[in-house]
């Protein structure tokens, strides 16, 4: 009877420190900083995935953030203010677990697909009056990110790689570039497809 009971209790316990399940559908939800060179702002995303095996899955990430970043000086050494810039992401993604034993589970992954910059004013120091800004625009990006899970808890670390955008004055000059690209970290959750 007790070679039963341990039998079953092994049984159970290989069961419950299973990893995610192949062929299984899984949500996240990741909210977090993010963090533009010289800048601030907060990120956060939903992610539908499918497993491809019980270490890796692919997925579809919807993503958006709101950035302030600095913008150097214009070339009369005048202070120049941008409005909040956001963008919205849709990217493919793929990750690549390494399951230990027990519930963490630390993985890599990586994302292509396309970002939307909305348009951003620019205004002198000096003055209220538009010195220019960013046009609304689209660019092909990419994100490279790691991280764990324990449970159904996620941290992540990532950066997303998107072009730099051109700054114009109002008349048309070009003024410069301004960078997109942004390190974030976020934590989060998911729902479904198995568990650590």
């Amino acid at each position: 009877m007790k070679k039963l009971i341990f039998s079953a209790l092994f049984v159970f316990a290989a069961i419950l420190s299973q990893g995610q399940e192949e062929g299984k559908f899984r949500v996240g939800l990741n909210l977090g900083g993010a963090f533009p060179s010289g800048g601030f702002g907060v990120m956060g995303d939903l992610e539908a995935k499918y497993n491809l095996s019980d270490n890796m899955n692919v997925g579809i990430r919807f993503g958006s953030a709101a950035l302030v970043k600095d913008i150097e000086q214009d070339g009369a050494g005048d202070p120049i203010e941008a409005d909040v810039s956001a963008q919205g992401s849709y990217l493919g993604t793929f990750d690549y677990y390494f399951p230990l034993s027990g519930s963490f589970t630390p993985f890599v992954g990586a994302g292509a697909g396309i970002v939307s910059i909305a348009a951003v004013s620019i205004k002198d120091g000096d003055d209220e009056d538009d010195f220019g800004g960013l046009d609304a625009s689209s660019k092909f990006g990419g994100m490279l990110r790691g991280g764990f899970e324990a449970g159904k808890f996620r941290l992540t670390m990532e950066y997303n790689l998107v072009p730099k955008s051109t700054i114009e004055a109002v008349d048309g000059t070009e003024l410069g570039e301004v960078g997109n690209g942004f390190f974030g970290v976020t934590i989060g959750f998911f729902v479904g497809g198995g568990r650590w």
